[in-house]
């Protein structure tokens, strides 16, 4: 996109579409909010949104409407792009297969088991980091383990608010870094680096702030009376397809046999249990493929509408205002992570925040030097930090709904520590690069045009 931008002349006028999407999200949202609908910013659907402003690029930017209709399509048909869409569908299969054979039940008990009660309050938070690790979905990680600490902290006197904000941040904790999370799977592929090392990097970012929450847990924490110890079913042969994914991933074995493999691995767990039939594996596969389907679309109709916009002059727009207000490295990844903040602010979904500013953020990344696999960190764990705590956003709002309206979003939003850790870590890294190292070990290659475009082997 660099050596485009060079040669295209810029044009404000160009970024119209991509603010009629997002008035329209955004405006439905407080609409729907406003007249008391619940899960209000996410009931006008998000592709559809999105194609409203591809209709007003074909309105507004110039050009007969052959030539614009084949620049959509470019975009849509982009390898990024048909990569990523790639990954989702197989990412919903692993996640849609492993459930409906027990993985995530079996995961939730095998925790809940060996966690001690006095430490319940941590365990749910470490449960709810590796559900969501494994997985790569905070949402269903919330739903998994949200119904069972609203029962615990009942039983036990514990601090409800307390214990849904220890749920919501371990769900943010796998969102931000889990190889078949939505977010990195966007975060990567718009910054051309592979997912195992944007890992290794984000793992030095959220780890220390992981561990302070769970000893600020141990300590503010504690039950008023200890729930009897009990034992709940599990099995750890359906643990592990989570954790073989998991390994195999770090490991660096490529994206698509990863996901097949872990798929036909939970398929055939499922049906050795009676589980699943040959069938239900089948169906429950393409379940979970149109469980994407909704950022499928939204990620191929942005890519078409960003082309667009990108070859109308408004990314080059937007960057020379942008530039003015950048010096240097520090100040670039500031303005990356303000950037999709805002936009996170704006639209309450973290992934289409990855995906509108990824190539801005790339281009950012590529004049002031920002290493990509910096720059995808910088994308998703901003867009989760502010999807994880806005009020209207889709985990608060599942709060609300677990706790049956007991506990508001802004008695979770102060004790949401292990977000405000996370913001303070990568806020501290901009300026102190004490999570580099790996990145340092081993430098971008800049004068490589290919290395920004390398393909992901994982």
């Amino acid at each position: 996109m660099s050596n485009n931008s060079n040669k295209i002349k810029a044009n404000g006028i160009a970024l119209i579409p991509f603010l009629v999407f997002i008035a329209i999200y955004l405006g439905s949202g407080i609409i729907l909010n406003s007249r008391g609908v619940e899960m209000a910013f996410y009931q006008f659907p998000a592709p559809i949104a999105v194609f409203c402003g591809v209709i007003a690029a074909f309105l507004i930017l110039k050009g007969n409407l052959n030539e614009k209709f084949d620049q959509f399509v470019k975009g849509c048909g982009s390898q990024d792009i048909m990569i990523m869409c790639t990954i989702y569908l197989l990412a919903g299969a692993f996640a849609g297969v492993s459930k409906a054979m027990g993985g995530v039940d079996s995961t939730v008990n095998l925790g809940l088991t060996f966690i001690p009660p006095q430490y319940i309050t941590a365990g749910i938070f470490l449960i709810s980091c590796f559900i969501s690790l494994a997985t790569g979905t905070s949402c269903g990680a919330l739903a998994a383990v949200a119904p069972i600490a609203v029962a615990l902290a009942t039983k036990a006197g514990l601090s409800l608010p307390l214990t849904m904000a220890a749920v919501v941040g371990g769900s943010m904790f796998g969102d931000n870094l889990s190889v078949i999370s939505d977010t990195t799977i966007a975060a990567t592929r718009t910054q051309g680096c592979e997912m195992r090392d944007k890992f290794r990097v984000n793992l030095l970012l959220a780890l220390p702030p992981a561990i302070i929450t769970v000893v600020l847990l141990l300590i503010f924490g504690h039950p008023t009376s200890v729930p009897t110890m009990q034992s709940y079913e599990y099995d750890i042969i359906k643990v592990l397809p989570y954790i073989c994914v998991l390994v195999l991933a770090i490991a660096g074995v490529n994206v698509f046999a990863v996901l097949t493999g872990g798929t036909i691995l939970s398929g055939i767990i499922g049906i050795a249990y009676g589980k699943l039939t040959v069938l239900s594996f089948a169906k429950e596969s393409f379940n979970g493929f149109t469980s994407m389907i909704d950022i499928f679309l939204v990620s191929m109709i942005t890519g078409g509408l960003a082309y667009m916009v990108t070859q109308a002059g408004g990314l080059q727009w937007l960057l020379d205002r942008i530039q003015k207000m950048i010096k240097g490295r520090k100040s670039a990844e500031v303005g990356i992570a303000a950037l999709v903040s805002l936009t996170d602010i704006a639209i309450a979904n973290n992934t289409v925040s990855i995906i509108i500013n990824g190539p801005i953020a790339k281009e950012i990344s590529s004049r002031f030097k920002v290493d990509p696999r910096r720059s995808a960190s910088i994308l998703d764990t901003f867009s989760c930090i502010m999807q994880g705590m806005i009020p209207y956003g889709a985990q608060m709002l599942m709060v609300g709904s677990f706790t049956k309206g007991a506990v508001s979003p802004m008695a979770v939003i102060p004790l949401l520590w292990y977000q405000q850790l996370l913001a303070v870590s990568l806020i501290v890294s901009m300026f102190i690069p004490f999570a580099d190292g790996i990145i340092k070990k081993d430098p971008w290659k800049w004068d490589n045009k290919e290395a920004a475009d390398k393909k992901i082997s994982m």
